[in-house]
């Protein structure tokens, strides 16, 4: 079935073999031996591994032969559409935004030349930045439009950060205005208060996460009746935040009536593909065919390209199932 990818980071997409060559060509040590790579102990040590990862992608042939393959991955995956969210906090070391934001976009713009998926960008702030940080990346979104740069996000460890969405509100505000649509990683490591904070104080148009609004009867009310979405990923969750599938509230979301989606946050990292997490969702959720498609269309009608290519989504979903 073809799908729709709204909450996956660049970072944590790429493939080990690329990572351990990119080490060696560049002579880079490992943070932890090979067979531990991926072994974390919390958000926080999750987040610095992606400091590192970052630190090994040097040229602009590196960076845009990654954005190529992840296009042709999701392309292998049924993904027809992907929303890329990159963060440039953790890429400063060698890229400024500027060769970063061309660098992936080309990667993209070949993949799509080549009939692969279509793959844009989300660019996005860390909690820990400024407020000024974060209006200087708006600016350069505003002064640099590209189709495939479709909106603004903020990610990050909520915990350790504390509430921040008045420290950013003016820099939401500014993207709002120029309409840049916006997403927030909220609700993981925070409780329904970050969720809340995104709704009011930043105007998102969409969560990254947000499961625990779960945790708050009146908010669930309120983001099924405004037709918020929420872009879940449970194998990221089950790792980071829940001990227990069955601590999950995956179920409970669906039936408040949220708009809940299908995503994968960092495949490579947590070693899950689109298949892989939509089997677990559907076994998890008892889906019919009907209910996996339902879930594919709130994608496609969360997603920030404009309304005529998700008509397009629309349509080749269609030609899928009927």
């Amino acid at each position: 079935m073809p799908k729709a990818e709204l909450h996956i980071h660049l970072e944590g997409s790429i493939p080990t073999a690329t990572l351990l060559n990119l080490a060696g060509k560049y002579d880079v040590d490992l943070p932890r031996p090979a067979e531990r790579l991926y072994e974390f102990d919390g958000l926080k040590s999750f987040l610095a591994f992606l400091d590192w990862i970052c630190g090994l992608i040097r040229s602009d042939d590196d960076l845009e032969g990654i954005a190529y393959e992840f296009a042709r991955t999701m392309s292998e995956q049924r993904v027809a559409y992907a929303e890329v969210i990159v963060n440039p906090s953790h890429w400063r070391k060698h890229w400024t935004v500027d060769r970063l934001a061309a660098s992936i976009v080309s990667g993209f713009e070949r993949a799509a030349g080549e009939g692969l998926a279509d793959c844009r960008l989300l660019l996005s702030i860390l909690r820990t930045q400024s407020g000024e940080d974060a209006e200087t990346l708006v600016d350069w979104m505003i002064a640099n439009r590209n189709p495939r740069i479709v909106g603004l996000s903020i990610d990050g460890n909520e915990q350790a950060a504390g509430r921040t969405g008045t420290r950013f509100a003016q820099a939401f505000a500014k993207a709002k205005a120029a309409g840049i649509a916006t997403t927030a990683h909220a609700g993981e490591s925070s409780g329904p208060e970050g969720v809340r904070d995104a709704l009011d104080l930043l105007r998102v148009n969409r969560i990254d996460h947000g499961v625990r609004a779960a945790e708050d009867p009146e908010l669930l009310a309120r983001l099924a009746r405004e037709g918020i979405a929420l872009n879940v990923c449970l194998t990221s969750n089950l790792v980071l935040l829940y001990p227990s599938i069955d601590l999950h509230p995956l179920r409970k979301l669906l039936e408040a009536g949220v708009r809940v989606t299908v995503n994968t946050d960092d495949p490579a990292l947590l070693d899950v593909t689109q298949g892989s997490e939509w089997a677990k969702v559907a076994s998890l959720c008892e889906w019919t065919r009907r209910d996996a498609a339902a879930a594919a269309r709130r994608a496609i009608d969360a997603a920030f390209c404009d309304e005529g290519r998700k008509r397009e989504l629309h349509l080749e979903l269609d030609s899928y199932l009927y």
